[in-house]
């Protein structure tokens, strides 16, 4: 009885720590964010809009060893990052069914990377622009999980491209699959969520969920 008692305490202390983490930022940052004046630190930008959210990468930043993908984008200085359904993704226009097969039982999921150069006030006129500052663990954390994220055949080494919605961008095969309960909100948070950052995906459906909880995270906000 006493064993049972001293493992459903811990259990509980477990629970409380996690929620102190959660609500109290500032000593989860340890682990994931930079200190001021750190020059290893790498910037993460998260893009969104009313309905979708994404990564935003400086070019400079990423390897070819972690993700080989990106020699299809060798002018760009930053690379965006979003997740979607297979179907759906491609083709926003496809209707209600589409979305509706997207959200109850979706086939698979893609990957979509965008390649610009320039401001990215520019590029993402009308976005709400959050900016994050990792430490270089975290950074590498974070990259690890995108490339899981490509799925990758045994034989050539790197995903197999399609073209994208924009002149260059490109669709990826992926994974896991899309679903209403995981949507690219989800995605965009289980992959900061890996590198430390402390979101959590379970309670991020919309873009507006995953804005509120990054929030007191941010460095900057535009």
């Amino acid at each position: 009885m006493r064993r049972a008692n001293r493992a459903a305490a811990l259990r509980s202390a477990n629970y409380v720590l996690s929620l102190w983490l959660f609500f109290n930022p500032a000593m989860a940052r340890a682990d994931w964010a930079c200190v001021p004046g750190e020059t290893s630190c790498k910037t993460v930008f998260i893009v969104h809009n009313s309905w979708h959210a994404a990564i935003v990468l400086s070019r400079g930043d990423l390897g070819l060893d972690v993700l080989p993908e990106l020699s299809d984008f060798p002018g760009a200085e930053f690379i965006e990052f979003s997740w979607g359904d297979k179907d759906y993704f491609p083709d926003p226009n496809s209707g209600y069914f589409a979305a509706i097969k997207a959200a109850l039982w979706s086939s698979g999921s893609v990957i979509h990377l965008v390649g610009f150069n320039g401001s990215m006030e520019q590029f993402y006129r009308g976005a709400d622009i959050i900016e994050l500052r990792l430490t270089l663990a975290a950074f590498s954390r974070l990259l690890e999980n995108l490339g899981q994220t490509f799925a990758r055949g045994q034989t050539i080494g790197r995903a197999p491209a399609s073209p994208g919605l924009f002149p260059d961008s490109r669709f990826y095969p992926a994974t896991p699959t899309f679903s209403l309960l995981r949507t690219c909100n989800t995605w965009v948070a289980e992959i900061l969520e890996s590198a430390g950052v402390p979101v959590s995906p379970r309670m991020v459906i919309t873009a507006g969920n995953l804005a509120s909880q990054l929030a007191p995270l941010a460095l900057r906000r535009r």
